[in-house]
This record gives C-alpha cells, structure tokens and sequence, in this order.
C-alpha cells in the first residue's frame, strides 16, 4: 500500500471510483478537476498494485478546512484506509495552519461516522433533505490544536 498527494493523471481513476462509491452522487471527473485545480484543495491518496483503493480531499480556507471527499473501494473496506486518509488531510489541514475541520457524512453510513467520531468529530447539525434521494446530512467539526 502506497499513500501519497493527488496528480491530475490520477483524476480519471478517481472519478471512476467516486462513481462506483456513490451512485447518484458522485462527483464527475470534471468537479475533480475543478475543485483540484482551485489552489485551496489537498487530495491524499492509497494505491495497491496498479489501481486507488482509496481517496480523500479537503478545500482549505484561512483557518478552516473542509472535507470534501473520502471513499475506499469496496473489497478495502474496514482495513483502515479510510482512517489513514482522514489522518493524512487532517495532518495536512494542522501543517497549513487549520483550526476547525468540517465534513458531512450520511445519516445512513453508521461506519464513516463511528471513524469521525473515532477521530475527534462532533455532531454539529442536521441537513435536512441534503443528498439527491432525500437524505438528510450530519455536519462534524474537529478542533484541532
């Protein structure tokens, strides 16, 4: 398992992924590229052999970061790398000087927030109806030192 920064040869892979991560509502390659080009966007990445196993990225402002994407493919899943990701933006967000972290995760997908909340994240608020399907959002902050 190799762990490492986002190129954009590594956006197309991404996107397929995302895709197959989150039917209906995944980000296409273009907003990839869009939000990766943006000059406030940091994107870690896990490959095994020839292919990503697992992805994440954040959008930086000032003393404020936003989480903006985290999957792992689905035969990875519960091993950790999802861990290791949010570990690597959230020592990325710490290293440009960040002071609260923010994500939204699915009221439904128990297992990304027992992580958050594993990792220092609070319940912050409810978007309702966020998701294309109707599905509402919990908001997570994490202070960080």
């Amino acid at each position: 398992m190799n762990g490492r920064e986002w190129t954009t040869e590594d956006l197309a892979e991404i996107a397929k992924l995302e895709e197959e991560c989150f039917t209906g509502d995944s980000w296409s390659q273009r907003m990839l590229a869009d939000s990766f080009l943006s000059g406030s966007f940091f994107g870690s990445l896990l490959e095994e052999g020839d292919g990503i196993t697992s992805y994440g990225g954040m959008r930086v402002v000032g003393e404020e970061a936003e989480i903006e994407l985290i999957a792992t493919a689905e035969m990875y899943r519960r091993c950790g790398r999802g861990g290791k990701i949010l570990d690597d933006l959230l020592e990325e967000a710490a290293r440009r000087g960040v002071k609260s972290v923010f994500l939204e995760v699915r009221v439904s997908n128990s297992a990304a927030m027992l992580l958050y909340l594993k990792k220092g994240f609070k319940g912050v608020y409810a978007r309702s109806r966020y998701y294309s399907n109707g599905e509402d959002a919990i908001v997570m902050k994490k202070e960080l030192a």
